[in-house]
């Protein structure tokens, strides 16, 4: 048998298996190392967290090379060219339209400017209730409401004839009273029942001079009725002793104080007078009614132009009358020999609080050296000083000066235009010679001394 090129396969048991290759151990880590290993890890984990989160890969770069497993250069480069990329899809998205977050939002509208003089901003202004008096609280008594009402319409204007009417309102409110049970007139009456219709009053308008001294007047009365007094007794009264003051301190002061302004009055004068004022239209029709010959100058203003229905008045009794505007009132002083002036209130350092314009009389009769008469009721007297008109006055609507078709007709809508219509002004006392009051004629000076003997007399 011809031999095999082939060597013979051994045999399968004298194979020897080849030896193992030894194995290499990784050094042992201490505690520490260890400990040292697994803060690295966490915090590279943790950056790699916030590197993804803050920069967002478009899918054109998804494919791009990781950041991750990278020496630091080359992560840092990784996301400097991610961020480029960032910034060539932003820009290329600036040119899609989208919805603004405002444009869902309610368009504001531009705020109403306000018209109020900061210089004036104090001041208390005038507040009707029209629709019914809407605003009006429950307990105030109808006649007061109504009374309120032409008040702040100015149908009744004038210091005198709003202390009247208020008064005889006072007076509907007390004879319609009943004491609840368990109560007395004296202390019930004054804070529950006449508190409310003072504060609607001066609600409506600032209450005048005279009107807070007869209501101190009337609270005072109130406190002094006895509280074992019937109510019937008692509150007729309180409607007596109102009759007593408005005879004794209106209508008889008046009279006094007519008589006496009419025995100034000589042949021949020319009496100049400002506005309306009920004392002063009585001492001049007294003093026609007498015979004595003279004429009258009515001076007169915007916007109530109260001396248009006193000129009117006169000359329907037949007497000379001559009516013009303040804006002539310079060349009509010079005609005067005497002006009588009304008052609104006497301050205590004698100046003369009154309609405005009425210390622009005041100064040109000073100029042409005119003597100024005021004719005042004591019960316009009171405590308080006045220094200037700005502290103390009152601001009527500015509407009241817009003419009809005038060029202020729309002065709401003129950007930055502001209205003032002040009602009273402050005259100085040495612009006054005389004061003419049922007390007698005093100078200036001696108001405070009248005063405080009137309340004496009261208390």
């Amino acid at each position: 048998m011809p031999a095999s090129d082939s060597a013979p396969s051994p045999d399968p048991s004298t194979v020897v298996p080849p030896a193992p290759s030894p194995t290499i151990e990784p050094p042992k880590l201490t505690g520490a190392e260890l400990k040292k290993q697994k803060q690295a890890e966490k915090a590279a984990r943790r950056a790699q967290t916030v590197i993804g989160k803050a920069v967002m890969p478009p899918p054109a770069a998804a494919a791009g090379p990781s950041s991750a497993g990278l020496r630091p250069e080359a992560a840092n480069a990784a996301r400097g060219q991610q961020r480029r990329a960032n910034a060539v899809s932003s820009s290329s998205q600036q040119d899609i339209p989208t919805r603004s977050k405002k444009s869902g939002s309610p368009i504001e509208e531009p705020k109403e400017e306000d018209k109020t003089i900061e210089f004036f901003r104090h001041l208390t202004k005038t507040k009707a209730y029209p629709a019914g008096l809407k605003g009006a609280n429950k307990d105030v008594h109808p006649a007061v409401q109504v009374l309120g009402l032409q008040m702040s319409n100015y149908m009744i204007c004038g210091s005198s004839a709003r202390l009247v009417a208020t008064l005889q309102a006072f007076k509907k409110v007390i004879q319609s009273y009943t004491t609840p049970p368990g109560n007395t007139l004296t202390r019930h009456f004054t804070s529950h029942v006449l508190s409310p219709q003072i504060e609607f009053l001066a609600s409506c308008r600032p209450l005048s001079i005279s009107m807070g001294n007869a209501i101190r007047w009337l609270k005072l009365e109130i406190s002094k009725v006895d509280i074992d007094v019937p109510d019937n007794e008692a509150k007729e009264g309180l409607c007596s002793a109102i009759d007593s003051f408005i005879q004794e301190r209106v209508t008889l002061a008046s009279q006094v104080i007519a008589s006496s302004a009419a025995e100034k009055i000589r042949d021949g004068d020319v009496i100049l007078t400002y506005a309306k004022s009920s004392v002063v239209e009585r001492a001049l029709v007294q003093a026609f009614e007498a015979g004595k010959k003279f004429s009258v100058i009515v001076i007169d203003s915007r916007p109530l132009y109260e001396g248009k229905h006193m000129a009117a008045a006169l000359a329907n009794l037949g007497m000379e009358v001559r009516y013009a505007l303040i804006s002539g009132l310079s060349h009509s002083i010079r005609r005067a020999t005497k002006v009588f002036l009304g008052a609104h209130a006497m301050m205590s350092n004698g100046r003369l609080f009154s309609r405005v314009g009425t210390a622009l009389v005041g100064m040109e009769a000073n100029s042409y050296d005119k003597p100024v008469l005021v004719l005042c009721e004591t019960i316009k007297f009171t405590e308080k000083v006045a220094l200037d008109s700005i502290l103390h006055n009152e601001i009527a609507p500015a509407d009241e000066l817009v003419i009809p078709d005038g060029p202020l007709e729309n002065w709401r809508d003129v950007k930055g235009l502001q209205l003032c219509n002040l009602m009273y002004d402050v005259t100085p006392a040495e612009f006054l010679q005389m004061i003419i009051s049922e007390s007698g004629n005093v100078p200036p000076t001696s108001v405070p001394v009248l005063h405080r003997l009137g309340n004496e007399s009261q208390a």
